[in-house]
């Protein structure tokens, strides 16, 4: 049997966790691989240097592993991770890490902006939420309003088990899921209990079933 490259078994190890977890390597001086995951993509490339503040560069400098939560400030999102150096003949050589979303900060509401004001929004009756025409709208069962978040930002705040990234354009509450019906191409579209319809994209189609169990 031929011998597996390097690339190839991180690949492999990659694609068991790419709905979760993002995976990234790095030398001492800059990342050499990275490998995103459905629900979290902090954007690296490989040659991009490691920057101060980021879990590899901890783990870099204390030749330790780390495992903590990082703010926003470095890659624009908050994540969790863990990153562990690794050593040829006792030499540092560089660290993987892996990258996981962030637990909610433990705020419960969600603030929209009105025609009127603002109106602040409890997780639980947020229907769904879509970006369209570059800004984010947030549905609930009778009103909408917008939000100054990036979806992107949205799916790492709210609480992961009952809000899905669906769609590039939609985030959607599964507890106001009122049917699911066949689309084409093996898509979906959702049936919401507010009266709208949500998209179910092909790439998103198989995680989605995952979650939902069908």
């Amino acid at each position: 049997m031929e011998s597996i490259t390097v690339v190839s078994l991180l690949d492999v190890i990659g694609e068991l966790f790419s709905d979760e977890i993002s995976i990234a390597v790095s030398n001492t001086k800059e990342y050499i691989y990275y490998r995103p995951s459905k629900r979290i993509d902090l954007k690296i490339r490989p040659g991009d240097p490691v920057k101060e503040g980021t879990i590899t560069y901890k783990a870099l400098m204390t030749n330790q592993k780390v495992s903590e939560f990082i703010n926003r400030d470095v890659f624009g999102v908050p994540y969790h991770g863990m990153a562990m150096p690794f050593l040829n003949e006792g030499k540092l050589e560089g660290c993987v890490t892996a990258i996981l979303p962030a637990l909610t900060d433990g705020k419960s509401v969600v603030t929209i902006k009105t025609n009127d004001g603002w109106i602040p929004i409890p997780f639980s009756r947020v229907t769904f939420i879509e970006s369209k025409d570059k800004k984010t709208f947030v549905h609930t069962e009778g009103s909408s309003g917008i939000h100054k978040n990036s979806l992107q930002e949205f799916e790492f705040m709210l609480p992961k088990d009952y809000f899905i990234r669906c769609h590039r354009s939609f985030i959607v509450n599964v507890n106001h899921i009122k049917e699911i019906l066949p689309d084409t191409h093996s898509t979906f579209l959702l049936s919401m209990d507010n009266g709208h319809s949500v998209p179910v994209s092909q790439s998103y189609s198989s995680y989605f079933r995952k979650l939902l169990g069908f």
